[in-house]
């Protein structure tokens, strides 16, 4: 029997080496599995005496990969007893070194990710700014793509590969690709200036392009506005880099303007009871009004004496709540003292030809 293990050979290697093969990955095995155990109960639990939660979430996102590498190192150290034709040995070598150039990655890319998601959770509770929360999962998102990129690059270079040509290729067709989507492109480096410089957030009222309407959605590519007629506009984000944008609601007040036309018949006292009128209703809505406001008689007009009023809405107000209330208001103390609106009027002559 002892005769038969030192000389018969299974695949050119020695029953021994097969054992001796195998004890080394299941030992490997064995120590990755109690690795994923410690992580579960030791490390967890030191983890849970933090007050930090990103430690818990480490040692939770490590152990699968983790177990990983520890399974591959143990694969290559039981691989390496035994003795591997030239160039199957050639072919094994290469898979080894990208299976642990992705096990690293995918454990690095683990921890970044974590520790991406952690900062982005915080800010976010912070802030309280949801276009942050729409944006920034696409930022998240393409840096995972860049870390597992570049896992791949460093995995086929290990592997023996002419990264620097593949690099080459990949630029020529990135360029190509670059141009035809040179638009789509735009308006992703738009969307980035939307998410630094902060123009507007969501729910704000904005102007832009003669639209007006409330932020409902930003993209990376795109950003949804609710026109005040109803209709959802998508508008590319690289519009707000080239087109002038008026932010309604960072205004600190809205601002309101008439000219309120009262008819010739008017006597000048009664022209003064309007401005005192006009001036008693900013007064009496102060908790939706700023108390600038202007009120003067300023023209003769063709068939109206004009009185030009201009009241401020508090940011904190509704403005076409508060616009409606003002204004019903404003006819009902206009027709209680009897001031009367002007409008075009024409008299006609009629003469008699034969007179």
């Amino acid at each position: 029997m002892i005769d038969w293990a030192e000389k018969e050979r299974i695949l050119g290697n020695l029953p021994g080496q097969w054992f001796d093969a195998a004890l080394v990955l299941v030992v490997g095995w064995l120590i990755g599995k109690g690795l994923s155990w410690l992580a579960g109960t030791v490390f967890s639990r030191m983890a849970a005496r933090t007050t930090n939660q990103v430690d818990d979430e480490l040692v939770r996102t490590l152990r699968r990969p983790l177990v990983t590498l520890v399974t591959v190192v143990s694969f290559i150290l039981g691989y390496q007893r035994l003795t591997i034709p030239g160039h199957i040995d050639k072919w094994m070598e290469r898979i080894f070194h990208v299976a642990i150039a992705l096990a690293v990655t995918w454990a690095i890319a683990r921890v970044v990710d974590t520790l991406i998601g952690a900062l982005l959770r915080n800010r976010n509770d912070r802030e309280h700014e949801p276009e942050q929360k729409q944006f920034l999962p696409a930022v998240r998102s393409s840096i995972k793509i860049l870390l597992w990129g570049l896992g791949f690059v460093v995995a086929l270079n290990n592997a023996g590969y002419d990264v620097g040509a593949l690099l080459a290729g990949i630029g020529i067709g990135g360029l190509a690709l670059a141009m035809a989507a040179k638009d789509t492109l735009a308006n992703i480096f738009g969307g980035i200036t939307v998410f630094t410089d902060k123009p507007f957030r969501v729910g704000d009222r904005v102007r832009l392009d003669g639209y007006d309407g409330t932020v409902l959605e930003v993209g990376i590519r795109s950003t949804r506005i609710r026109t005040l007629e109803g209709p959802i506009m998508v508008v590319p984000n690289i519009k707000f880099t080239d087109t002038i944008l008026e932010n309604v609601t960072a205004e600190p007040s809205r601002r309101v303007r008439h000219e309120l036309g009262v008819i010739y018949e008017t006597p000048p006292a009664k022209m003064e009871e309007a401005i005192a009128l006009l001036n008693k209703l900013v007064d009496d809505h102060q908790d939706r009004l700023e108390q600038e406001r202007l009120v003067s008689f300023t023209a003769f007009k063709d068939f109206s004496l004009n009185i030009l009023f201009i009241y401020y809405i508090r940011k904190s107000a509704d403005i076409f709540e508060t616009q409606n209330t003002i204004h019903i208001e404003l006819m009902r103390r206009f027709s209680a003292a009897g001031l009367s609106f002007a409008y075009p009027t024409q008299v006609e002559i009629h003469m008699d030809p034969a007179k």
